[in-house]
Formats: C-alpha cells, sequence, structure tokens
C-alpha cells in the first residue's frame, strides 16, 4: 500500500529493455513503482529501498543551500507533466544523500527527460523519469581556471558544451515536435466530428491515441442516421501514423459517410469508398467494416474489408463475431470485384462492439488470443451503460507491456 492506496506495479522489463538509459517509473501521486538498474547504479540506491517511497521524499532537497533549486525545478517539471499530459526535459543540479552519511549530500548535474504515459481515462497514468549524470562535464568547466588546466580540461569541456548544444537542439525538437503533435491531433479530433451521434444515447464511441510517434493515427469511427430509421456504423484504419495518415483518415471517412446514405447496403458502400481510394495517395491497404442496423425487423447487415471483425454478444453471454463478410483491403485488388455482404439477426439489448486492431492486437501474441479476450472482457461487462461498457474495454484490453497503438472503439447497445 503506498499512500493509502495499492500500487499495482506491471512488468516493465520489457520497457527498460528498449530504454537502458537510467530511469525510473512513477505513478500519479509521483511514488516511484519501478527502477532499473542502470537508475541504481548512477544513485547509488537499490531497486528495493526505492520503490514505494514518493519521488521528493526518495530524492529530498538539500539542507542549507539555496542553490539546491533542482528538487523544486524537478517537481514543477512533474507537475506540468501531469497537467498536460506531454513530455518536458531539463538540465539541472540536484543533490543526492551521500550513501551510509546522514545529513551529507552529493550535488549533480542531470539531464532529464519527463515522459508519460497516458491511461484509458485520458489522463497520465505513469510517468517515466530518466536520467543522464553530466556531473563531471560540469565540474569540468568550472574547474577551469589556468591555461595550463585549459589545456588538460579542454577536452573535457568540449564534451560539456557539446552537451549544452544537445540540450539546447532537443529542447527545439521537442517544441517543433509538440507544435506537429498538436496539429496532427486537433486534425483528427475535427475530423472524428459525429454531430449524429447526439441522439443516440445507446451508443458510446472511443478514439485513444497511441503513444508513439505523433500520437495521431488513421482510426476513424463514424455514426450516420439512414432513412427509414436505419443506422450506419463505420470503423476504418488507414496505414501509418502522423498528419498524413490523419488526413487520409479524413478522406476516407467522409467519402464513406456520403457512401453509405446512398448506396445499396454496406458492400455498395464499400465497394464506392475502394475506387475511391485507388484515387488517393496512402489510402490503399485501408482496412474498414461498415454496418447497417435495422431496428423495425432486428437486423444487421455488414461488409468488411480486412479488418478484425465485429463482436455481437448477447444479454445471456452468448457471442459471435461477425465475419461472413470478409474482403482484403481497399484498393489491393488489380480489378473490380463485389463486395461480400451478411446479415444475422439480433435481440433487444444485445451489444455490437466495432474497434480497430490497436484494440486486440499486442505484439508478439497471436491476434485469436486478443479476440478471445475482447469477447470476455465484453461478457464481464455487457450489463454496464454503453459509456462505462466502452471506458471498461479500454482498461480490460490495455497491454501491461506499454506498448499502444491508436484505438477507435463503437460500443452499441441494440
Amino acid at each position: 500500500m503506498v499512500a493509502g492506496r495499492e500500487v499495482q506495479v506491471p512488468d516493465y522489463a520489457a520497457l527498460f529493455a528498449a530504454v537502458p538509459a537510467a530511469c525510473v517509473v512513477l505513478d500519479r501521486d509521483l511514488v516511484i513503482v519501478a527502477v532499473n538498474e542502470a537508475y541504481s547504479e548512477v544513485t547509488g540506491r537499490s531497486a528495493a529501498e526505492l520503490t514505494g517511497c514518493g519521488f521528493f521524499e526518495a530524492f529530498p532537497p538539500e539542507p542549507g543551500d539555496p542553490a539546491s533549486g533542482g528538487a523544486e525545478a524537478q517537481r514543477r517539471s512533474l507537475d506540468t507533466v501531469l497537467a498536460t499530459g506531454r513530455s518536458n526535459m531539463l538540465l539541472h543540479r540536484f543533490a543526492l544523500p551521500r550513501a551510509g552519511r546522514e545529513g551529507e549530500f552529493e550535488p549533480r548535474w542531470w539531464n532529464v527527460v519527463n515522459r508519460p504515459l497516458i491511461g484509458a481515462d485520458g489522463q497520465v497514468d505513469l510517468i517515466i523519469h530518466r536520467v543522464e549524470d553530466v556531473t563531471q562535464f560540469v565540474r569540468a568547466e568550472r574547474e577551469r581556471t589556468t591555461p595550463e588546466r585549459d589545456e588538460v580540461q579542454a577536452p573535457r569541456a568540449e564534451l560539456f558544451t557539446r552537451a549544452q548544444e544537445l540540450q539546447r537542439a532537443n529542447a527545439r525538437l521537442q517544441e517543433s515536435t509538440t507544435l506537429t503533435h498538436d496539429v496532427a491531433l486537433t486534425l483528427q479530433q475535427a475530423m472524428l466530428a459525429t454531430p449524429d451521434l447526439a441522439a443516440h444515447p445507446e451508443i458510446a464511441v472511443r478514439y485513444r491515441p497511441a503513444l508513439r510517434g505523433m500520437n495521431a493515427c488513421g482510426d476513424w469511427y463514424d455514426v450516420v442516421d439512414l432513412p427509414d430509421g436505419r443506422l450506419g456504423l463505420t470503423v476504418g484504419d488507414v496505414v501509418g501514423h502522423g498528419v498524413v495518415a490523419a488526413s487520409v483518415m479524413g478522406m476516407l471517412r467522409s467519402a464513406l459517410s456520403a457512401a453509405i446514405r446512398v448506396a445499396d447496403g454496406p458492400s455498395g458502400a464499400l465497394e464506392t469508398l475502394g475506387l475511391y481510394a485507388r484515387a488517393q495517395d496512402g489510402a490503399t491497404a485501408t482496412t474498414t467494416v461498415a454496418c447497417q442496423v435495422f431496428p423495425v425487423s432486428r437486423l444487421l447487415m455488414y461488409s468488411n474489408a480486412g479488418h478484425p471483425p465485429p463482436g455481437l454478444m448477447g444479454a445471456d453471454g452468448t457471442h459471435r463475431l461477425l465475419d461472413l463478410a470478409t474482403d482484403p483491403p481497399l484498393g489491393v485488388r488489380l480489378e473490380h470485384v463485389p463486395r461480400p455482404q451478411a446479415t444475422v439477426g439480433y435481440r433487444r439489448g444485445d451489444i455490437l462492439v466495432m474497434y480497430t486492431d490497436g484494440l486486440i492486437e499486442r505484439r508478439h501474441e497471436d491476434i485469436d488470443v486478443g479476440l478471445d479476450r475482447l469477447v470476455a472482457a465484453t461478457r464481464d461487462l455487457r450489463h454496464l451503460p454503453p459509456e462505462q461498457l466502452a471506458d471498461g474495454l479500454l482498461r480490460a484490453m490495455a497491454d501491461p507491456s506499454g506498448d499502444q497503438d491508436d484505438v477507435s472503439l463503437i460500443v452499441t447497445r441494440l
């Protein structure tokens, strides 16, 4: 128990293998939940000693030294990450308690990066706090007092200068990346606007950005009101990430939204979209599934272009995958071929779950395992309202290794 609550510690081995620099993982309360070996080496503190401690309890400010403002700078940095959900970096002085010598501190200069991991609720769940010790370079610069010492210290001073230049370059890159990231996410959020959704409390939609790259990708969802009380539901996934993928996604989503309104069923809408995709750079190999709901006859009509199959969960816990009308992704055939279409009945209260592959896929795991996990999670949560059910599925399907692709999700109580 930490701070009155239980800390669940996932397996961070894969994460630390990928990031061999010295780092710890902090939770939302800035409690240390994991420490890698490199961090123990640079701080002289073992993982057992640090895990479960508040970060500023483990590393208190150096008493009696007005120059030790590094702790406060670090607190501001971490608070900013929690408030904004964005990474930041700083170069600052920080004092470490000397091992076995109570009350004594050793000053260090660290290059620090604080990077957030966003949870299913859209808030910062964890912070990766990474440090690089540049103390020797700082000391070398400060010890330059004579020409003779300049000759001796020049290589080390040059390294320090390069470290500072790298720090400034990284800061500029971070600033540019943040701007591009904001543009991509703003673009994507604008293109995911779904006006018809307001009239459907029985439907919940979610978009969870990826943790990697620009965080904005090519996933979409859409809800379309059709004549005679029918309803059109689509999800799709454009290959790639960033602004380009988000732009292609917007074009395809808009085209499919128009096509499903006028085409003869979902298969006709996907045929039209496939022809359109061939004329757009970056649109081929997009996967999507389109579904029409007929509430009077209680039928679902669907067509699938290379996408993971939607799931239909009965109120009694019975489940089936809508996989009887699956075809290759958009634009990959050399010649036009009509798309397949299937129809299935449903009962009032059944749950339709449509999603993109980021929800079920995990590295080094067969996709069927992910599908089974989704079925089990939907069965466990089927009695919840759609909004709670959607949030519950994101939590249940989150990858504990920290890897995360973007996810679009539609949960419909039929």
